[in-house]
């Protein structure tokens, strides 16, 4: 039986009331009421593109993202269901922010338990102001903090996730790469590990969008998302050389005092250098919002959950040459322990390393 919005967000609240305490329940109550509000705003596709009152260029973006939505099924053997069939038009930059917090002298994040996702290192908020108050007590409690916008996410199959006016007008390239990205978090998800379900929808997302990219892209296409590419990977370098160094500084012998004053030197470091970066990319200030507020060990502390495990999940997928292939492995991984499961992609990963260098 298919369960109703409603059903699935009373199920969901009465678990966590069962699992949660007072301040957990408050919390996922604002979560289930900002999960509803978008599912309400949402109006199909079709609704849209026949709408006579409908701005063209949004219709022209709905018409992109509905072949995006096809072309996931039928060469990705992604979900063939309600997701990406319908359009929220939010009257905000991002539909939620989430909250990353970690300690002074360390680059672990903060978990936060939920029933269903399991454990995850950060709070999202759908409304700004309280992410902010969140971020206010925590850094009241001694923790580094971040806040940053969301402009997707995925409900790993319980909701039908609509496009959402957060994204809809990302170049195309850079929409199919978002909606294979959230797609594949409902073909395998692993409660609790972050840096596996990540690693794995990155895997799709580049794999998915080099043959969109091979279909749909033209010329042009093509050289805008290499040029947009090649900085993401610039400015990823960059924040993983300086994660290093912060690595180095928490792990070594010395008195916290010089820890921190090192921090601080590392962090300023990591300024100078994005200056001078973006001078090489002819003055791009893409990632300026990152910027935002003060540096901290949140910011870099998920830098490598996104691609830790990513040369493993290649290497099964080139292995399987499949995409239904690399869902099952995929699926049994997930099924395995943590340890497990990270100790068999690291040896794949070995084996693309090896490859690379012959």
């Amino acid at each position: 039986m298919k369960l109703s919005m409603k059903m699935r967000m009373a199920v969901l609240l009465t678990l966590s009331g069962l699992l949660c305490g007072c301040a957990q329940l408050g919390y996922m109550v604002q979560a289930a009421h900002g999960q509803s509000v978008l599912l309400s705003a949402a109006r199909p596709i079709d609704d849209w593109l026949a709408d006579p009152q409908a701005d063209l260029s949004l219709k022209n973006k709905l018409a992109t993202a509905r072949t995006i939505r096809a072309f996931a099924v039928r060469e990705l053997g992604l979900p063939d269901n309600a997701s990406y069939t319908t359009y929220a038009a939010l009257r905000r930059p991002f539909v939620l922010w989430n909250v990353v917090a970690t300690p002074a002298l360390s680059l672990k994040p903060k978990q936060w338990c939920f029933p269903v996702a399991g454990c995850v290192s950060y709070r999202g908020y759908y409304e700004q102001a309280q992410a902010q108050a969140e971020a206010l007590a925590l850094r009241a409690a001694g923790y580094d903090v971040q806040v940053a916008g969301v402009p997707a996410y995925s409900t790993l199959g319980w909701f039908s996730d609509p496009v959402i006016s957060t994204f809809i007008h990302y170049p195309d390239a850079e929409l199919a790469r978002l909606m294979f990205h959230e797609l594949a978090h409902q073909v395998a998800y692993a409660p609790g590990d972050s840096a596996f379900n990540e690693s794995f929808a990155t895997t799709v997302e580049q794999a998915g969008l080099q043959r969109w990219l091979d279909l749909h892209g033209d010329a042009k296409m093509r050289q805008a998302y290499a040029v947009h590419a090649a900085r993401k990977g610039d400015f990823l370098a960059l924040l993983l050389r300086h994660r290093q160094a912060l690595e180095a500084n928490y792990a070594g012998q010395v008195s916290n005092t010089e820890k921190l004053l090192r921090k601080a030197e590392i962090f300023q470091a990591l300024q100078d250098e994005y200056q001078t970066l973006k001078q090489s990319w002819d003055g791009y200030a893409g990632y300026d919002r990152w910027f935002a507020e003060p540096l901290s060990n949140a910011h870099l502390a998920a830098v490598a959950t996104y691609h830790d495990l990513v040369p493993g999940f290649r290497t099964l997928l080139e292995k399987d040459n499949r995409f239904d292939r690399f869902y099952a492995d995929v699926k049994a991984l997930a099924n395995l322990d943590r340890n497990e499961r990270h100790r068999r992609l690291r040896g794949l990963a070995s084996i693309m390393l090896k490859a690379d260098s012959q």
